[in-house]
């Protein structure tokens, strides 16, 4: 089967490492295509990935917030349900720099 991302490799069958927010999700059966590398996934498989994400307590915890002023500086707030999952605290210690166009908050509880 000719890939329909690059519609140049062919598909093969093959096992893909699954991430999500840098989490280890485990090994999965894929079709993946010899010329970019793009994977597709069955909806079993699918859900087997998704199950693997809420074991492990990181489906969901995505969200949008609001950059907010306080005095000159501006602020943003960490949604709950992050901050539960990374154990962090009010008072905690955080480092923050840019990455390319991204900014990079790291906290460590």
């Amino acid at each position: 089967m000719i890939c329909p991302m690059c519609e140049k490799g062919i598909l093969k069958k093959g096992k893909i490492k699954e991430y999500m927010f840098g989490v280890y999700l485990g090994e999965f059966p894929a079709d993946i295509c010899t010329k970019c590398g793009e994977s597709f996934t069955d909806s079993k498989t699918t859900t087997n990935i998704e199950q693997s994400a809420k074991s492990k307590g990181v489906w969901g915890l995505s969200s949008k917030t609001k950059i907010t002023k306080t005095g000159n500086s501006l602020a943003v707030r960490i949604p709950k349900k992050i901050a539960d999952y990374l154990k962090l605290k009010n008072g905690g210690d955080a480092y923050i720099h840019p990455e390319q166009d991204k900014l990079v908050v790291e906290c460590r509880g």
